[in-house]
């Protein structure tokens, strides 16, 4: 079962920075959050994050299907190095690699249809 994550920031926001839930973005993001994506999204849009802070949930961090096809699109669509893709999420090249061989089935297949 996948938490309610708009139930879950909407009263973290609530509680810290009312005033944040009259922007409109932010109502529109909470509205729309159905991928690791927009949770990230929404995320580093409310809470600014402090490096040390950006060290500690980079460990933590994990992705969906959906999110890791998206990424994986992206950077052969652009031509983009893992190396360049790994410092620019913040993703090890390894588990870009990892992502690579477990899904090469399904993102060969959407390769294709485009």
């Amino acid at each position: 079962m996948r938490p309610n994550y708009s139930k879950i920031y909407k009263d973290m926001i609530t509680e810290h920075d009312p005033e944040k839930l009259e922007d409109p973005k932010i109502q529109r993001m909470l509205k729309n959050l159905k991928t690791t994506e927009d949770v990230l999204k929404l995320n580093e849009l409310v809470f600014k994050s402090s490096k040390e802070s950006l060290r500690n949930n980079q460990k933590l961090k994990t992705y969906d299907k959906k999110t890791m096809l998206k990424l994986l699109q992206y950077q052969q669509k652009h031509g983009l190095s893992t190396n360049y893709m790994s410092k620019k999420y913040r993703i090890s090249r390894t588990t870009i690699a990892k992502w690579k061989k477990t899904f090469e089935e399904e993102f060969q297949k959407l390769a294709e249809k485009k």
